[in-house]
C-alpha cells in the first residue's frame, strides 16, 4: 500500500446505488486513496464500474436493459394502467436508476462546493447530491406511448387477420419496450441536494437505505461537480486498435479517456507529447529552441529531442517493471519528415538486440510485434500519467499563460481502472496495483498536498491484484440468491475494513494468511477449507477425478496447516459462501501432570479416538463454529443431515469429520485424514512405490493387521510420516481413479457438489 500523508481534504465517502442491473441497493464505501471491487463472476463489478461511467461521464447511453430486471414489471404496470385509464400510484421514476454521491469536505473548501450547499447552517463535513433519471415530461411520454401502443396493436390485427395462426409481435410490446427505443428522447438525469443528517449510518443486511426525495426537491440547475472532479478512465476492453465507442465524453474534458484507450499504442504517446511534451504548447526553454533548430536541421536530432522529451515517462514506467527482465527496451523513431514527428504508425519501437554490442546499430520491431501484456501495460502507465498531467493542466498551450483560467484545477481527480489485469501475468499486476496510486500523484504539486485529492477506483477479477491491495481497500460484491421465484436475485456490497471490528489476534491471522497466500476467496462460488498438506493435494484429485460437475465451479481451497478454519467464520459470514470444511476429530483425554513445582494438573493429550471413553475434540471448529459439540462420543453419533447449518442468505456450511467405517468385518474410527485414507484403500495402497512412509505402509497392510491392530500400527506411524510424499505417491499412481477418498471427504464433496448444482432443496445457488 502507498504510504501517503493522510489529508484533510476534499473527497468522496461514499456512493449509494439504486436500480441498477444487480444493484438494485447497495453502498460503496470509497478509500482515500485506492478502492479494490472484488468478488466472483456475475457479482455486479463490472456493473457499478458502468454505472459510474454513466452517471458521472456518460449519461445518455444509459438502456432500459440496465434498469434492474424486477423493475421491469412495475414499469410496465404503469403502461398498461395507461391503456387501461386507471389510477396509477407509483411513479415510474422510482424505478429509474439513481446514484447518491456523498462527498466530505472540510468547511475551508466551502468556495468549490458552494453551489450544492443545502442550507445556510451547513458547517463541512458531507455532502450528498442525487444523480436520477427523470421523464422529462410524462404527459408527453403517456400520449406518445398510447399513440405507439394503437398503432401496434392495429398492425398487430391486421398480420393475425391475414394469418389466423400467427402470433406477431409489434413494436412496442409494453412500456419498457417502448422505452428502450426513445429513452434518450424521454428520460434525462437531474440532480438534487440531499440532506446529510438523513444519510443512515450503515445498510441493513447489506441494502442500502438511500432517503427519499422530498415532493417538492428542486434540480440543481447546473452540473453538480463541474470544476470539483475530474474523472478518467480505463476501460476493460482497450485493445490498442481504431475501434471507436459512441461514449459521450464529459463536456469539460479534451478528449474522453475511454477512447484515449482504444487507441494504438504510437497514438497514445504521440497524443501525450501533444499535450504535455510539446514545446510549442508550453514556456520555451532554452533546451526547448535547440530542439526546434534542430528539427530543422535533421532527423537525428529529433529524435533524439523526442527521446530526452519521454526520459521521465519511461522512467515512471521503469518504477513499475519495465522493460525488466530480457524485455525490449522502447524506442522512439521518426520514420518520415522530421516534422511528422510520431505521427507514424512505426513511431514505437522495440529495441531487441544490437549486434555491433556497442548501441550504435540496434534492431528494431514495430510496436505490434511487443506482446499485449506489455503494449497493456506501457499504455495503461501513460495513460495514468496523461491524467495526471490533464489534471495539473500540463498540456495548457502558451496562449493561456496569465489567462483567468490558468490556475484552475478540480480538487479531487476520480479515476477508474476497469480489469487492469487483462493480459498481464501475474508479477506485472502486482507492480501495476502497487504502484498505480503512487503514479498518479508523482507530480510536485501533489506529493504533499493539501489541496488536491486523488481516488483510485479498480475492479479486477485477479487475486493477484487483491493480493496487493490492503485488506481495508477491498469491496465485495456479494451475490443475494433470490428468495423466491418470483424475486431475481440481487447483489450488495460489504466494505471489508469492517468485517472484524477490532484488530485481535483473529484479525491478524486472517490478514496474514491471505497476505502470505495467492487466495482467491474473494472471486469464488464455493470454499473448502482443509487442514494439513496431504488434504491440499488430494482433494483437488478426488474432485477432478470422483466427482462430475464440481470441475465446473469456481472453487477456492484453502490450506490452513492446522485447525484455524474457524477464524475465518466472520469472513465466511460476510462473504456469503457456501463452504465446505474438511476437519480432524482431533481427539484427546484429560491427564494428570505434575508440574516442576509439585503441583498436579490437567492436560488435553492426543488420543487415538474411541467411543465410550469420554473423550473430547481439541478442534476449535467443531466446538466452536459448527456443530459446537465437545464429546467425542455426540460428534460420532451426529446424523449426517446435522453437518450442515446455514452461514447466511441461503448459503450452508457443512463441516465433514472422522467416523465409524466398516473396514472388512471391523469398525474403525479414523483420526486423521491419513489413516482414513489408508484404511479404504489398502488393496490400491499395497501395490504402490515412492517415499519411506508409502513403503511402511505397504510392510503394515502386508503384514494382515486388522482391526484395532491396524489402527494401532497406522497411528504410531502417521506421527512421523512424511504426509505431502505419501499424498503425491497416492496422486502419481497409474490409474488415477483407484484411489478413492474417505467416506467422509466423499460425503463432503457430495453435499457440495449437490449444493452448487440446486440439488439441496434448502438452498438456492446463485450461477456464474
Amino acid at each position: 500500500m502507498n504510504k501517503f500523508i493522510k489529508r484533510i481534504i476534499l473527497k468522496i465517502k461514499l456512493v449509494e446505488l439504486q436500480n441498477f442491473r444487480k444493484l438494485n441497493s447497495v453502498r460503496i464505501d470509497f478509500d482515500d486513496e485506492t478502492t479494490l471491487f472484488v468478488g466472483a463472476n456475475n457479482s455486479g463489478k463490472t456493473s457499478a464500474m458502468v454505472a459510474l461511467r454513466f452517471f458521472l461521464i456518460s449519461p445518455s447511453n444509459l438502456s432500459m436493459r440496465d434498469v434492474t430486471i424486477g423493475n421491469w414489471a412495475k414499469i410496465n404496470a404503469i403502461g398498461e394502467a395507461w391503456e387501461n385509464d386507471t389510477e396509477i400510484l407509483p411513479n415510474i421514476g422510482d424505478f429509474l436508476p439513481k446514484l447518491d454521491v456523498w462527498l466530505d469536505v472540510p468547511l475551508k473548501e466551502i468556495y468549490h462546493v458552494i453551489h450544492i450547499v443545502p442550507t445556510i447552517d451547513w458547517n463541512g463535513g458531507l455532502l450528498g447530491v442525487r444523480l436520477q433519471y427523470d421523464v422529462q415530461d410524462l404527459d408527453k411520454l403517456k400520449i406518445e406511448y398510447l399513440a405507439e401502443r394503437k398503432s401496434a396493436e392495429t398492425l398487430k390485427a391486421a398480420l393475425i387477420n391475414k394469418d389466423k395462426e400467427s402470433t406477431p409481435k409489434v413494436w412496442p410490446i409494453n412500456l419498457i419496450d417502448f422505452l428502450e427505443k426513445k429513452s434518450s428522447k424521454h428520460l434525462v438525469l437531474n440532480a438534487y441536494n440531499l440532506n446529510p443528517k438523513l444519510l443512515t449510518k450503515s445498510p441493513v443486511d447489506g441494502v442500502a437505505q438511500p432517503q427519499a426525495l422530498l415532493p417538492n426537491a428542486i434540480i440543481l440547475e447546473n452540473k453538480p461537480f463541474r470544476n470539483i472532479i475530474k474523472i478518467d478512465e480505463i476501460s476493460a476492453h482497450s485493445d490498442f486498435s481504431n475501434e471507436k465507442r459512441n461514449f459521450v465524453q464529459n463536456e469539460d474534458q479534451k478528449e474522453s479517456s475511454y477512447k484515449q484507450s482504444k487507441k494504438p499504442l504510437s497514438e497514445q504517446l504521440r497524443s501525450y507529447y501533444d499535450r504535455h511534451l510539446d514545446p510549442m504548447k508550453k514556456m520555451i526553454s532554452e533546451q526547448d529552441l535547440d530542439a526546434l533548430n534542430a528539427i530543422q536541421k535533421a532527423e537525428k536530432t529529433f529524435d533524439e529531442r523526442l527521446k530526452d522529451a519521454f526520459s521521465f515517462a519511461f522512467q515512471d514506467l521503469e518504477d513499475l517493471g519495465y522493460p525488466g527482465v530480457n524485455n525490449p527496451k522502447i524506442n522512439i523513431n521518426t520514420m518520415l519528415r522530421a516534422t511528422d514527428g510520431l505521427k507514424h504508425g512505426s513511431a514505437v519501437e522495440y529495441e531487441v538486440a544490437d549486434p555491433s554490442g556497442d548501441g550504435s546499430k540496434p534492431l528494431l520491431l514495430p510496436e505490434g510485434y511487443s506482446g499485449l501484456g506489455y503494449q497493456r501495460l506501457i499504455s495503461m502507465v501513460f495513460m495514468l500519467m496523461s491524467f495526471r498531467d490533464d489534471w495539473m493542466k500540463k498540456y495548457k498551450s502558451q496562449t493561456d499563460i496569465g489567462s483567468s483560467t490558468e490556475d484552475f484545477i478540480e480538487p479531487l481527480h476520480l479515476v477508474l481502472v476497469e480489469e487492469p489485469e487483462a493480459h498481464l501475468h501475474a508479477q506485472v499486476q502486482q507492480v501495476f496495483i502497487k504502484n498505480a496510486y503512487g503514479l498518479l500523484r508523482k507530480h510536485d504539486l501533489l506529493k504533499k498536498s493539501k489541496t488536491f485529492t486523488t481516488q483510485l477506483v479498480v475492479s479486477t477479477h485477479s487475486s493477484h491484484v487483491a493480493h496487493e491491495a490492503d485488506f481495508s481497500n477491498l469491496r465485495y460484491f456479494r451475490r443475494r440468491q433470490a428468495k423466491s421465484k418470483s424475486v431475481t436475485a440481487t447483489t450488495t456490497v460489504s466494505n471489508l475494513s469492517t468485517v472484524f471490528g477490532t484488530e485481535d489476534e483473529t484479525t491478524k491471522f486472517v490478514k496474514r494468511y491471505l497476505k502470505a497466500t495467492h487466495c482467491d476467496l474473494f472471486f469464488a462460488d464455493a470454499a473448502i477449507f482443509v487442514e494439513g498438506q496431504a488434504e491440499r493435494i488430494l482433494v483437488p484429485h478426488f474432485i477432478r477425478h470422483h466427482f462430475t460437475n464440481l470441475p465446473k465451479r469456481f472453487i477456492t481451497l484453502l490450506d490452513l496447516g492446522g485447525s484455524h478454519a474457524h477464524s475465518f467464520k466472520q469472513l465466511v459470514e460476510e462473504l456469503g459462501l457456501t463452504t465446505l470444511i474438511i476437519a480432524d476429530l482431533d481427539a484427546v483425554v484429560p491427564t494428570l501432570i505434575t508440574t516442576k513445582a509439585g503441583t498436579e494438573t490437567s492436560r488435553n493429550k492426543s488420543a487415538k479416538p474411541e467411543k465410550g471413553k469420554s473423550q473430547k475434540t481439541s478442534n476449535p471448529v467443531l466446538k466452536s463454529w459448527h456443530p459446537q459439540l465437545e464429546e467425542i462420543d455426540k460428534l460420532l453419533a451426529l446424523p449426517k443431515e446435522k453437518h450442515v447449518t446455514p452461514i447466511s442468505d441461503g448459503c450452508d456450511l457443512y463441516v465433514a469429520y472422522q467416523k465409524e467405517v466398516e473396514i472388512g468385518s471391523d469398525t474403525l474410527i479414523p483420526r486423521t485424514f491419513e489413516d482414513a485414507l489408508i484404511f479404504e484403500n489398502q488393496s490400491t495402497l499395497a501395490s504402490i512405490e515412492g517415499s519411506s512412509t508409502t513403503k511402511k505402509v505397504k510392510e503394515i497392510i502386508s503384514e494382515g493387521l486388522t482391526g484395532e491392530e491396524l489402527a494401532e500400527a497406522i497411528y504410531d506411524l502417521l506421527k512421523v510420516a512424511e504426509k505431502a510424499a505419501f499424498a503425491l505417491d497416492c496422486v502419481l499412481t497409474q490409474d488415477p481413479k483407484v484411489i478413492v477418498p474417505p467416506t467422509y471427504v466423499r460425503e463432503g464433496l457430495t453435499w457440495l457438489e449437490n449444493t452448487l448444482d440446486g440439488k439441496n432443496t434448502n438452498t438456492v445457488v446463485a450461477t456464474s
